[in-house]
């Protein structure tokens, strides 16, 4: 039998639960599939930066790089540990290390799912770059806490990472319905923007069959609300895409249901998968966590590692529980509940 090691970091709050629920599901799907997935849990977060002084060990990467992929529930807890040092710490030097270059979030509704929006019949691929751009982390603070204190925080984008996230959402588009919205503010930034606008005219003499599309960063959060049906792959920068997919998410009906994946395309190393909702310290006690996108993602893995039925079986079986009505309403079935009617619909 064929079997995959994944890594699995619940983290904080509700990223346990969710964790534990999408794991339950895809070890279902696994076995249904005819093949085994075999787990290992690491305890990174914020309890472990408490204890530690570190989000994980010196050693994490490397630990990390032996397995198929990683699970990742959420990380962060605010109130105990500043969200830049558990970024730091844990998310970021993973997807860096990694080259996890191409962020991906599916944005549709799910069936019995109602939006905030009038249009319903959307499906957008939101692809991030994930490892450069605004996110770099270059950059430094002098003269702290006096009058002159001056923060420089400095992007960078380099030709290879803009071509290969360009690249990898043509791959997309041509896959798809053949049309990629490329997204920057080049009217305002003139050095980076411009830059990445070039390269995507370059690149697009090679995909003839994709019809390509250039918008501004406030025009595409303005489409994505008033005609969503028109968009199929948008490509974005590290900071346009980290926030054009929470808009995603809202149109999709909430973080409940927003699945990600950070993609090392070449497998060269693992990709990881998560959902997009953070650790929600606020209900981490209440048991009423949506688990869909942590399973969603689960699936999204099992896609990746070359399983598409048991991928396709997960997404079915997601969708049957949510035309019940539930899991559609934020804290109307608890993640128990959720997760027992997706395992129920897996058979």
């Amino acid at each position: 039998m064929k079997s995959y090691k994944i890594a699995l970091i619940p983290g904080d709050g509700i990223g346990v639960p969710v964790t534990e629920a999408a794991w339950e599901v895809l070890g279902k799907a696994a076995r249904g599939a005819g093949f085994s997935l075999e787990g290992t849990t690491f305890p990174w977060s914020c309890d472990f930066y408490e204890r530690t002084g570190k989000m994980m060990p010196a050693d994490g990467i490397e630990t990390l790089r032996s397995f198929d992929a990683i699970l990742l529930g959420a990380v962060g807890w605010p109130a105990r540990v500043p969200d830049a040092v558990s970024l730091h710490g844990l998310l970021l030097p993973i997807r860096k290390a990694f080259v996890q270059y191409a962020n991906i979030r599916p944005h549709r509704l799910l069936p019995g799912v109602e939006g905030p929006l009038r249009a319903g019949a959307f499906d957008i691929l939101c692809i991030r770059e994930n490892t450069e751009g605004e996110y770099s982390g270059a950059g430094g603070r002098v003269h702290n806490g006096t009058d002159d204190e001056v923060a420089v925080e400095t992007s960078i984008f380099t030709r290879k990472g803009v071509e290969r996230i360009l690249r990898f959402g043509f791959e997309e588009a041509r896959r798809r319905r053949g049309k990629l919205a490329s997204v920057t503010k080049s009217n305002a930034q003139k050095h980076s923007m411009v830059f990445w606008d070039e390269v995507t005219t370059r690149l697009a003499a090679d995909y003839p069959d994709v019809t390509v599309t250039n918008y501004h960063i406030d025009a595409m959060a303005a489409r994505m609300v008033m005609a969503p049906e028109s968009l199929d792959v948008v490509v974005a920068s590290n900071l346009f895409g980290d926030i054009l997919t929470d808009l995603g998410a809202a149109i999709q009906g909430g973080l409940g249901f927003a699945a990600s994946a950070n993609i090392n395309p070449d497998r060269t190393a693992p990709s990881m998968f998560e959902p997009v909702h953070g650790s929600a310290p606020d209900i981490a006690h209440l048991g009423i966590a949506n688990p869909i996108a942590a399973i969603w993602s689960g699936a999204m893995m099992l896609e990746h590692l070359g399983e598409p039925s048991a991928a396709a079986a997960v997404m079915a079986a997601i969708e049957a529980a949510t035309a019940r009505g539930i899991g559609t309403e934020p804290g109307k079935h608890r993640t128990t509940e959720i997760t027992a009617a997706v395992l129920a619909a897996l058979a």
